[in-house]
């Protein structure tokens, strides 16, 4: 449904994407995430037909973006980080009147406009002004008017920013459906939310793709094996021999000391391919050890995302 294939933007001498490529399937949700200023709204503004490109191709549901962007604009919904709305306008107005300019016939705009409001919550508000609305709401609108006309392609940027924490449950459940059938890029700073909705994420960094990944194989990248966060405490000598008996035990691969609390604590992050945590316990309890924590410990997208932009750096 969405293929680049090198495209690139430059602004004068300042090149902001850089031979970016990569693909989505249908019924794909696809995180598109990386630092501020790395291109991410640039390539998705290209993508969508509202920027052109310096070079490179792309094939948006079946249509070239820069030889037919009327054709891809009719099959794309695409949300920017600021909604495009007319503070003077209800929000009920306000989706007629991008109903009426999408092409959808008169006869079923009403049920159409009713239906979308009450997939984005926002059932009795369609009276409001949308200048009067808080950004949450106006996140809700704007998602509206990015589905209106029922796209094949649905490019979000920031779909969740300003929601509560049960806004976004729903908004999340939202996306998922839509995806069943259409194809989903989804942008945004928060990584949880890429990691509910999405198998795959692209990151860019410096306009470049930086990694192309499954979130398990991103993870992977910053060692997926068994980790465990170990915190133990001695007195006397065997205080300072607490990480070379840890790492002793029978199955322990690696142990690195972090730095240690103001309580005397030896803070220990332990390496591990099955759970050492009871050989730990064992030994803490055979040298009179005090142990306060032994936490199993899976790395998140956060650490792999910058894993990958800290070596890109």
């Amino acid at each position: 449904m969405i293929s680049a294939q090198g495209i690139s933007k430059r602004f004068g001498n300042f090149t902001a994407v850089d031979k970016v490529a990569f693909e989505v399937g249908k019924g794909e949700i696809l995180g598109f995430i990386g630092p501020n200023g790395a291109g991410k709204t640039t390539t998705m503004r290209m993508l969508t037909g509202f920027l052109p490109a310096s070079e490179g191709t792309a094939v948006v549901a079946g249509h070239d973006v820069f030889e037919e962007p009327m054709q891809v604009r009719r099959k794309v919904g695409y949300l920017p980080e600021r909604p495009p709305l007319y503070n003077e306008l209800s929000i009920g107005a306000y989706l007629s009147f991008v109903a009426e300019i999408r092409g959808i016939a008169s006869s079923k705009r009403t049920r159409r406009i009713g239906e979308v409001m009450e997939q984005v919550g926002l059932v009795g508000w369609e009276h409001r002004i949308l200048g009067s609305l808080s950004k949450g709401y106006r996140q809700r609108v704007g998602l509206a008017q990015a589905v209106i006309h029922d796209p094949e392609v649905l490019i979000l940027d920031e779909p969740t920013s300003g929601l509560d924490p049960g806004q976004v449950a729903g908004i999340r459940s939202f996306v998922r459906g839509l995806a069943e059938d259409r194809t989903v890029i989804l942008s945004t700073h928060i990584l949880p939310e890429v990691e509910r909705l999405c198998e795959r994420v692209v990151i860019i960094a410096n306009g470049k793709v930086a990694a192309d990944n499954t979130v398990e194989g991103l993870k992977d990248k910053v060692g997926r094996g068994v980790r465990f966060l170990v915190e133990l405490k001695g007195t006397g000598e065997g205080a300072d021999r607490i990480p070379q008996l840890v790492g002793a035990l029978d199955g322990v691969d690696q142990v690195k000391p972090l730095d240690d609390d103001a309580d005397g604590f030896s803070r220990l992050e332990v390496r591990a391919p099955a759970d050492p945590r009871t050989a730990i316990a064992r030994l803490a309890t055979e040298n009179g050890f005090t142990v306060r924590a032994m936490e199993r410990h899976e790395p998140s997208l956060e650490e792999a995302f910058l894993a990958v932009v800290g070596a890109e750096s």
